[in-house]
């Protein structure tokens, strides 16, 4: 027990409502960080101006896979997310699999991001005469970070909070101004017709759409620490996945629209890189004053979802530790702060090891750090979001908990399907995808099947050793 009397294996609990929770997690979507750095990029090498369409019917999957989500989460309280909604559904072995595939996930978002914030805070303190090279903003990141997210997560809440209504502004800004003046060419719904869609390479666009997603399906992750969370979670589900949405699909419209649709491709192959089209952008239609705020916002951005990141894998540490897959030490929260401190100690050091071996081999932070982790981060949820699918319909199949066929077993099983396509069509074509040259084609998205049969062998030897504790993996601790 700890000095105050609270369970050192729990977190905090009824420190956060709808919003926080929401806040939490779009700030790891990081909007800003997606627009700009996002789609200029999945339009120059996907589909062009049917990037708008593809968020479009990504919005609709997810929405639909959110269905099934949503709810389980009302029966299953646990900060393990994915992991418990497998171990419930599927059983503890394959939980086992889908706690370490998440753990993989969230560890290849977090420190991918690091990389494009390097770089970015390098671009901006330098136009302030501050230069210096991008890892040394990267290392300061990763300190800030360790602070934050040691602490308690209402006092993470708070500072994304901030940071994800001041981007959301500046974007909204943006798209206000391209909208009153009516763009380049005047508006029109060109970018939503399908053979705009379906042109270039749509899979690389569809790619970069569910990239740009991930994070919003770490509601449940926080459903320990959610005041009425039976209530709390769906809530912020939804809307996540629609503020998200929302705000991607009018942003590349109408980032299409300030240029027109003829004049978009020229227009991004005639940057010297992608990322620029947003502040060019800016610079047309906000002026400079407000597009040098737009590039600290960038930084910013990156930074939430840093730390976004940081708390949802180290919130799955701590329930791998707490429920035997880990060792013990690892489950356990703080004395004061009820934070699941060692998990997020260990993620500070794997992303301190990570970012010094990209340094030392003189890798580019953004299109090899940024580019190759958050697209085998992508690849990862994809996996555990249809194996979550599945153990959806699994669930209710054994007890109907008075939920409806549509929503536990009908949307369930085509989310499912929808996903594990898509997963196999990326990690088949993975290296053409991201850039990623030879053996690293398929070494990195290897590392997916190896960490599952590794969650899956810790499962295993848990059940050997300690068949009640394996009986009671994924269950609710809420």
């Amino acid at each position: 027990m700890a000095d105050a009397g609270i369970p050192t294996n729990q977190l905090k609990k009824n420190s956060l409502g709808t919003g926080a929770i929401t806040f939490l997690v779009v700030s790891a979507a990081a909007p800003l960080t997606a627009a700009g750095g996002g789609v200029p990029p999945s339009m120059l090498f996907g589909n062009g101006a049917g990037i708008a369409g593809s968020f479009a019917i990504v919005t609709a999957i997810l929405l639909l896979f959110s269905v099934g989500y949503v709810a389980m989460a009302r029966h299953v309280k646990n900060a393990g997310a994915f992991y418990a909604f497998t171990a419930t559904g599927l059983g503890g072995r394959m939980g086992g699999a889908a706690a370490l595939v998440a753990i993989l996930a969230y560890n290849a978002m977090q420190i991918g991001l690091l990389g494009l914030f390097g770089a970015i805070a390098a671009g901006t303190f330098g136009e302030f005469g501050l230069v210096l090279p991008w890892y040394v903003w990267s290392y300061i990141a990763i300190a800030l970070v360790a602070v934050l997210g040691y602490r308690q997560v209402d006092l993470s809440a708070k500072v994304l909070m901030l940071l994800v209504l001041a981007e959301f502004a500046i974007v909204l800004a943006l798209d206000g101004a391209i909208l009153f003046s009516g763009g380049a060419a005047g508006l029109n719904l060109e970018p939503f017709a399908w053979s705009q869609i379906t042109s270039g390479t749509p899979s690389i666009g569809l790619l970069f759409c569910f990239a740009a997603f991930i994070g919003f399906e770490a509601t449940t992750i926080y459903s320990e620490e959610a005041r009425n969370p039976s209530v709390t979670v769906p809530r912020a589900t939804y809307f996540s996945v629609l503020a998200i949405g929302l705000f991607y699909i009018l942003t590349s419209w109408l980032m299409v629209m300030g240029v027109g649709v003829e004049q978009l491709m020229p227009t991004l192959q005639g940057l010297p890189d992608p990322a620029l089209f947003l502040f060019e952008l800016s610079g047309r239609y906000l002026g400079g004053g407000l597009t040098t705020v737009m590039g600290v916002l960038f930084m910013t951005s990156v930074f939430a979802a840093v730390l976004a990141f940081h708390n949802a894998v180290a919130r799955y540490k701590f329930v791998a530790g707490r429920e035997g897959l880990l060792p013990d030490r690892v489950g356990q929260t703080h004395a004061a702060h009820q934070s699941p401190h060692v998990g997020s100690v260990i993620q500070t050091v794997l992303a301190l090891a990570v970012l010094t071996l990209f340094v030392v081999q003189g890798l580019d932070p953004v299109l090899n750090l940024f580019v190759w982790l958050t697209q085998l981060g992508t690849l990862a949820v994809l996996g555990l979001m249809a194996l979550t699918s599945f153990a959806v319909v699994a669930f209710f199949v054994r007890d109907a908990q008075g939920e409806g066929a549509t929503q536990t077993k009908v949307l369930p099983v085509a989310t499912g399907l929808v996903m594990a396509y898509l997963f196999v069509i990326i990690f088949r074509d993975f290296g053409a995808l991201t850039g990623a040259q030879g053996a690293l084609g398929w070494m990195l998205p290897a590392l997916v099947p190896v960490f599952g049969g590794v969650g899956f062998a810790l499962a295993s030897a848990l059940a050997g050793r300690d068949p009640a504790r394996f009986r009671d993996l994924g269950k609710t601790k809420a």
